[in-house]
C-alpha cells in the first residue's frame, strides 16, 4: 500500500488528462464533426440547446481538466452537466443508465466529481506556472476584493 500511496498523486494525475481528454473528444467531436462526429449524426447551429452549449462545456471542461488549469472548477461544471445530461436526456426514456443508452454521461458525472474532490494530482499547469513565479522570487499582481 505505501507504494500505491507513494504514486498516488502521479495516478491521479494520468487519471485526469485521460477522462479530461475523452471528454473534449466527445466535444470536438460535436462542434465539428470530427472523430467520428457527433453523437445523433448532425452538428447543432451556434447556440442551440442544449446540443451546442454542451460540447461547448465539454470541449472548454476537458482542455482545462486536461491541463490542470481551474481543475476543480471546470470539473463540478463537467460533473454537472453530465448529471444534467443523464436525467434530462436519459432517464426519461427507462431508469437505468444500461437501458437509456446513459452510461457515458454517468460515469463522466461521477469521474468529475472524484476529480473535484480530490484535485488534480501533479502535472498541471497551474502548479508550473506558481514555480516559474516563485523561481522568478515575485509573487505576481494580486488582486484585492474590498
Amino acid at each position: 500500500m505505501e507504494l500505491l500511496d507513494r504514486h498516488r498523486d502521479h495516478v491521479l494525475a494520468l487519471y485526469r488528462m485521460v477522462v479530461g481528454l475523452l471528454f473534449a473528444c466527445h466535444g470536438a467531436a460535436t462542434l465539428f464533426d470530427v472523430l467520428g462526429g457527433p453523437h445523433g449524426g448532425h452538428v447543432p447551429g451556434f447556440g442551440q440547446w442544449p446540443s451546442w452549449w454542451a460540447a461547448i462545456i465539454q470541449l472548454v471542461g476537458g482542455v482545462l481538466v486536461v491541463s490542470g488549469l481551474g481543475t476543480r472548477t471546470a470539473a463540478v461544471i463537467c460533473s454537472g452537466s453530465m448529471a444534467y445530461a443523464y436525467f434530462v436526456e436519459h432517464q426519461s426514456s427507462a431508469l437505468f443508465p444500461i437501458q437509456n443508452g446513459g452510461e457515458a454521461a454517468a460515469m463522466f458525472c461521477w469521474a468529475f466529481l472524484l476529480i473535484a474532490v480530490l484535485g488534480p494530482g501533479s502535472w498541471t499547469l497551474g502548479s508550473l506556472f506558481a514555480r516559474t513565479e516563485r523561481a522568478a522570487g515575485g509573487e505576481g499582481v494580486r488582486a484585492t476584493v474590498v
